[in-house]
C-alpha cells in the first residue's frame, strides 16, 4: 500500500513541499492545481522533478463543478476536462478528482450527473485516464459519499470510480461502516484527515481546522477499517487544510503525516486483524511503567547550585559514575543523574541550552520493541559510544534535540544502576519524595500537535484537551497526557509569546524542552515539614491567593491555615483533592513541583497556574531586562 499526501498540505514552494514530502518517505503525492499554476516550471519539469525525487504523482486536483450542468455550460465543463486531461498527461499522472458541484445553476439528480460521468469516462478512456468523484460535505446537491456511489455505479464505465475523504463522511456523522458496501475495485482513491469537533460552517472547518489522523476527534481508525474490507489496496493519502500548518515547518509536517498514517495502519489491522493490508507490521504501541532516570546537563557553579537544590528537596547522592563525571541523585524511586562531562551529548546540551534536563529515561515493557515502533514512525535514533563496562541503552531523539532512552526488566538493562554506579554508601529517608508524578515540556504552540502525535503513537497514551493557562503576560496552551494506569504523565505547554514565563524560558534556554518536574509524595504536610530541616525554600503564595480559596472550597479554619502556612496550593475535583508545592525558579525558569493527590485526583492543578505563575515571575528578572 502507498502513501501519498496533497501538495496543499504543507507550507513552502512546490520544490520544497516535494523535497520535504520525500525525505520523510512517502512514495507519491495529490498535486494540487494552485501549487501547480504559482510554480515558474512546464508541466513536463514539473513532472520529471517529481519523478527525480523518487515520488509519483497519485492524484490531480481538483477539477470543480462538472457535473449536472446545463447548456452551454455543460459544454464548457466538458472543454475544460479535455484540458485537464491534457495538464495531466503532461505532468504523467493517470487519475483526476472531481470534487461534487457547488455551481448556482447546478442540477440535481443522480440519472444526470450519472449520464454525464458515463460521457466524461468515455473521453477519459480514449486517453488510458480514470476520473474519481468525491462527495463534498457542502455540495449543491451531493454531499454524502453514498449519493456519489450511487452516481459511479449508474454511471457504469471501468474508468469512473468513487474518491472518498474521511473529513467529508465523518464531519458530516455519516456511518463510515457504509464504506463497505461499495466494491473495493471501484474505489479509486482514499484521503484522510482528521479535525478537533467544532460545531462551525463545514466549508470553513475544513478549510482551516483539518489535522492528522490522530490529531484530532473523528473516527479515523473506524474510517479506514470501513475502507480496508471493502477491498481496497490504492493509495492511502493525507489532504490538510490547516492554517497552523500554512506557516509550519514543510519537513516537520511532511514527517508528522507519514508518521500518523503509519500508526493508523497500524491501528487499523489491530482493530480487525483479519484484514489485508499491504504495508510492513509495525509493533503496537508500547506500556510506559513510569520513569526510570532524569538526567541533567550542567557545568560548574549552575551544577552546584543545583545539587544544592536537590539536597534542599531531601534527594541523595547515592552514586557515582564508574567512568564519567556523573551522580546519581535519588529518593524514593526517583533517580535524578547530574552529568557534568565536557565531551559528548550532555556537553553538547549544556552548550546549547546551560543547565537543561538533556535526557529522560522510561521504563517500558519492552525496550527493543519500543525502538522498533518508532522507527516505524519516523524517529531519529539516538546513540553515542560507550565505554568500558557501559550498557547499550536504546534511545531517539525527543522535543529540542534531547533524548529518550528505553529501559525494561527482561534485558538487564534495568541493571545499569548497579554495573555503572558504584554505591557512595549515602542513605537516609529524605523528606518522603516518592515517585515522578509528571513532567512539563515547554515548546512553541505551533510544535504541539506534532508532539502530542509523537507521544500518543509511540506509547499507550490519551490525551485531554487543551486548556487555556493565563499567564500575566500572556496566554500558554496546555495538554495533558497519560497512560491509563497514571504511571506517566506529561503535560505539553505552548508559548506564543515570549513575554509568557513559558516563553522566556525558551527564549533563554534556547528551546530546552522540560521546565519543570514534577514530584509525588504521599503525605505533602510531612514532606513540607521534613522540607524545613533541609532548608528548602518555597515558593511564596500572597495571603490574598487563601482568601480566595476559602471562598471556591469548603474547608476549615484549621485546614487553610495549614495550607497557608507551608505555601502549599489546593484543588479539587468531582474524584478527590490535589495539592502543589512548588520550589522557588532557577536556571533561567525551571522549578520543582510537590504534589500529592488523593482519592483519585485527575488533573494537574490547572486553576492554580496563573497565581503560581505570577508568584514565579515577581522572581525572575523584570520585564524588559536583557539576559546577561
Amino acid at each position: 500500500m502507498k502513501t501519498s499526501i496533497a501538495t496543499v498540505s504543507i507550507s513552502g514552494s512546490l520544490p520544497e513541499k516535494l523535497e520535504a514530502i520525500a525525505a520523510a518517505g512517502y512514495d507519491g503525492i495529490e498535486i494540487f492545481e494552485q501549487d501547480f499554476i504559482t510554480h515558474d516550471g512546464s508541466s513536463r519539469d514539473v513532472g520529471n522533478l517529481i519523478r527525480s525525487l523518487g515520488l509519483e504523482i497519485t492524484l490531480f486536483q481538483p477539477f470543480r463543478d462538472f457535473e449536472g450542468l446545463p447548456e452551454p455550460l455543460r459544454a464548457k465543463a466538458f472543454d475544460r476536462a479535455e484540458q485537464k486531461f491534457d495538464l495531466m498527461q503532461e505532468l504523467g499522472t493517470d487519475l483526476v478528482l472531481i470534487c461534487s458541484s457547488c455551481h448556482p445553476a447546478a442540477l440535481g439528480g443522480i440519472d444526470r450527473a450519472a449520464e454525464d460521468f458515463q460521457a466524461l469516462g468515455e473521453r477519459a478512456a480514449k486517453r488510458g485516464l480514470r476520473v474519481g468523484y468525491e462527495a463534498l460535505a457542502w455540495g449543491k446537491h451531493v454531499n454524502d459519499h453514498r449519493d456519489a456511489w450511487e452516481i459511479v455505479r449508474r454511471a457504469d464505465h471501468e474508468n469512473v470510480g468513487i474518491i472518498l475523504d474521511s473529513f467529508h463522511t465523518l464531519a458530516r456523522k455519516t456511518d463510515p461502516d457504509t464504506v463497505r458496501r461499495i466494491p473495493g475495485d471501484k474505489i479509486f482513491f482514499v484521503q484522510l484527515a482528521d479535525a478537533p469537533l467544532i460545531d462551525m460552517d463545514l466549508l470553513y472547518w475544513s478549510r482551516h481546522f483539518r489535522n492528522m489522523p490522530g490529531e484530532g476527534d473523528l473516527q479515523i481508525t473506524q474510517f479506514m477499517q470501513a475502507v480496508m474490507a471493502a477491498g481496497y489496496s490504492g493509495p492511502i493519502s493525507l489532504e490538510i487544510f490547516n492554517d497552523q500548518f500554512r506557516g509550519g515547518s514543510a519537513r516537520a509536517i511532511a514527517k508528522d503525516g507519514y508518521r500518523s498514517l503509519v500508526s493508523l495502519m497500524g491501528d487499523v489491522q489491530q482493530a480487525e486483524p483479519s484484514l489485508h493490508i499491504d504495508m510492513p507490521a509495525i509493533p503496537p504501541r508500547r506500556k510506559v511503567n513510569g520513569v526510570s532516570f532524569i538526567e541533567f546537563a550542567t557545568r560548574g557553579d549552575e551544577g552546584t547550585q543545583l545539587e544544592a537544590a536537590l539536597a534542599s528537596l531531601g534527594f541523595m547522592c547515592s552514586g557515582r559514575h564508574i567512568s564519567k563525571a556523573l551522580t546519581l541523585w535519588t529518593s524514593g524511586d526517583i533517580r535524578i543523574v547530574i552529568n557534568r562531562e565536557t565531551t559528548g551529548y550532555a556537553s553538547s546540551a549544556y552548550n546549547a541550552h546551560g543547565t537543561t534536563v538533556c535526557d529522560i529515561g522510561l521504563s517500558v515493557d519492552d525496550a527493543t520493541m519500543t525502538v522498533a515502533r518508532a522507527t516505524h514512525l519516523g524517529a531519529s535514533l539516538f546513540s553515542q559510544p560507550t565505554g568500558p563496562g557501559e550498557l547499550d541503552i536504546p534511545a531517539i531523539r525527543g522535543l529540542s534535540g534531547s533524548v529518550l532512552h528505553f529501559i525494561d526488566n527482561d534485558s538487564g538493562l534495568a541493571e545499569v544502576w548497579d554495573v555503572e554506579f558504584s554505591s557512595t554508601g549515602t542513605a537516609g529517608t529524605g523528606a518522603g519524595l516518592a515517585r515522578i508524578d509528571h513532567l512539563a515540556q515547554t515548546m512553541s504552540y505551533d510544535e504541539m500537535l506534532s508532539w502530542s502525535l509523537f507521544y500518543s503513537t509511540l506509547f499507550k497514551m490519551d490525551r485531554s484537551p487543551i486548556v487555556d493557562v493565563i499567564d500575566p503576560d500572556g496566554l500558554v496552551r496546555s495538554q495533558a497526557m497519560e497512560t491509563e494506569s497514571g504511571t506517566f504523565r506529561m503535560t505539553l505547554n505552548g508559548a506564543e509569546s515570549h513575554r509568557t514565563m513559558a516563553g522566556s524560558f525558551l527564549a533563554d534556554s534556547f528551546g530546552a524542552s522540560v521546565q519543570h518536574i514534577a514530584i509525588a509524595t504521599d503525605d505533602i504536610f510531612a514532606t513540607c515539614d521534613a522540607l524545613t530541616a533541609t532548608g528548602f525554600e518555597p515558593l511564596r503564595m500572597p495571603s490574598n491567593y487563601y482568601a480566595d480559596l476559602n471562598t471556591r472550597f469548603d474547608l476549615s479554619a484549621i485546614a487553610l491555615d495549614k495550607l497557608k502556612a507551608r505555601n502549599i496550593l489546593y484543588d479539587e475535583d468531582v474524584n478527590g483533592a490535589f495539592f502543589q508545592l512548588y520550589s522557588r525558579p532557577f536556571a533561567g525558569g525551571m522549578f520543582f513541583e510537590i504534589v500529592e493527590r488523593r482519592d483519585g485526583y485527575a488533573g494537574y492543578g490547572a486553576p492554580n497556574a496563573p497565581f503560581r505563575i505570577a508568584a514565579q515571575k515577581r522572581l525572575l528578572r523584570p520585564k524588559g531586562l536583557p539576559k546577561v
